[in-house]
Formats: C-alpha cells, sequence, structure tokens
C-alpha cells in the first residue's frame, strides 16, 4: 500500500461555517490521498467521512465549551476521523425513535463507521471513527 499522507489537525472555534470547513478538510485530505499518494479512496468513503466529521464536530460544537479539534489520519487502510473536545462526560447513543426530533447523530455515525472508540482525555474526550478508503465488494455479500 502506498504511503499515507501526514496526519491533519483543525482547530475549530465554533465560528459560522466551520462545520462546513471541517468537511471540506475531510475532502481535501482524502482527495490528496488520492491524488498525491495513490491511495484508494472511493467516492462512499467520501460521502461517509463528510457525514461522520459533520456529525461529530456538531456534536462536540453543541456540547462542550471551548475550542474542539479534529484530527484526520490513515492507518491500515482506513480514514481514522478524531474529534476532542472540553467535555469528558462520553456520548452514549439513544435507543432508536422515528418520533424524536434530532438527536439522531451517534446513532448515524456506529451505523455508518467500521470503527469507533470515545474515550476521556487528560482534559475533555476525544471520539474516533474509522471508516475503510475503499469498499470491499465481498462484505456488502455478507456472511
Amino acid at each position: 500500500m502506498p504511503d499515507a499522507p501526514a496526519d491533519v489537525t483543525v482547530a475549530l472555534d465554533g465560528a459560522e461555517g466551520c462545520i462546513a470547513n471541517a468537511r471540506n478538510e475531510a475532502s481535501r485530505f482524502l482527495t490528496r490521498a488520492q491524488s498525491e499518494h495513490g491511495l484508494p479512496v472511493s467516492a462512499r468513503t467520501l460521502d461517509l467521512a463528510q457525514l461522520v466529521v459533520s456529525e461529530l464536530v456538531t456534536n462536540a460544537l453543541k456540547y462542550a465549551p471551548g475550542p474542539v479539534l479534529l484530527q484526520l489520519g490513515i492507518a491500515d487502510s482506513a480514514l481514522e476521523i478524531a474529534v476532542w473536545d472540553t467535555d469528558p462526560v462520553l456520548p452514549v447513543a439513544r435507543a432508536a425513535d422515528a418520533g424524536r426530533v434530532g438527536q439522531h447523530g451517534l446513532e448515524i455515525v456506529l451505523a455508518v463507521v467500521q470503527g469507533f472508540e470515545a474515550r476521556r482525555e487528560p482534559v475533555g474526550k476525544r471520539i474516533t471513527a474509522r471508516i475503510a478508503l475503499f469498499d470491499d465488494p465481498l462484505s456488502a455479500l455478507g456472511p
């Protein structure tokens, strides 16, 4: 497998447009991984990365005071999206409820990623999600 691009870390302050900027940063990172490093990145991965970044950054900005850090990296043929914020409370996915308005972000993230970790840091917490860079046609067939 070709070399991966260097990790990228972006500080977000909650200013207008910062969630869109975070999505765009994920898109640029994956586009560079593909064009400059020859890594296979599916269109599905690009779409899911933007969705996951949007949901995780939105939650961090909504529930934690202070700055948010977005880190993007590639390890073991997967995009790793990490979001750090100042609130030490770990998120919990709520039970599915079609009548509930909002608060479905973590449910959505968990449904589309291949790996998820939430852990406390010395200050705040870090949420990490992993998305495969390319689609595995055999995985769609099931067991």
